[in-house]
């Protein structure tokens, strides 16, 4: 069972954050190993579905995250910044997106790197377990980067060296992504075929047992 599991992934994502560590178990288990593709927030991605959302989709959204990370035993707040500048009222989305344009290069180097599963779950955690406060200040990011293995400064390096070169991955993993037949993540695809969310884990379970017997 060489195939890697393709996993396309956010930052932003809540349920990003309650899917990876049970991920990295399903990876273990059946020894198959996980490929982290970033992707921008859907924010960055698809700002029209912000602007014609129905308006029961963000208050359900932010209690069934919360739930799902209970149920999971997670510790969980909304990031503080969030990583998408953002009106909370609105919804309109500003036109520069520094942070989550950051987090979503800075995935991918990782990745490239070998330490893309690593990164993405301490930075997740530094983001979701609600422990930090500006999680953008200070030492934070440089500490979860070097917990995965990884030299923050080296990263921030190399993506000041080539930015559009990162945004190209960025949007060809968003590209992948439609292709594999979602839009949404985190979406698993393996061998071809799309899993669609957290609630699917035990869904590619299955098919990996399936194929394994």
């Amino acid at each position: 069972m060489s195939d890697p599991v393709l996993v396309f992934w956010s930052f932003r994502s809540p349920y990003c954050y309650i899917a990876l560590p049970r991920l990295i178990a399903l990876s273990e288990a059946h020894g198959v190993a996980l490929e982290m593709r970033i992707v921008h927030p859907a924010a960055l991605r698809n700002p029209e579905y912000f602007r014609t959302m129905n308006p029961l989709a963000r208050p359900y959204f932010l209690r069934d995250s919360a739930r799902e990370a209970a149920a999971h035993g997670m510790p969980f707040r909304r990031p503080v910044p969030d990583p998408v500048a953002q009106d909370p009222t609105t919804l309109a989305i500003a036109a520069a997106q520094p942070l989550a344009r950051r987090l979503g290069r800075l995935g991918v180097a990782g990745s490239q790197r070998g330490r893309g599963v690593a990164f993405c779950l301490e930075v997740s955690r530094l983001l979701w377990d609600g422990q930090v406060d500006g999680w953008d200040t200070g030492e934070h990011l440089a500490r979860a980067a070097a917990r995965a293995g990884l030299d923050l400064a080296a990263l921030d390096a190399a993506i000041a060296a080539d930015p559009d070169g990162y945004e190209a991955v960025l949007a060809r993993n968003d590209r992948d992504l439609r292709a594999a037949g979602h839009w949404g993540v985190p979406t698993m695809v393996w061998h071809g075929e799309p899993f669609f969310g957290q609630d699917r884990i035990g869904t590619l379970a299955w098919r990996l047992r399936g194929v394994a017997g």
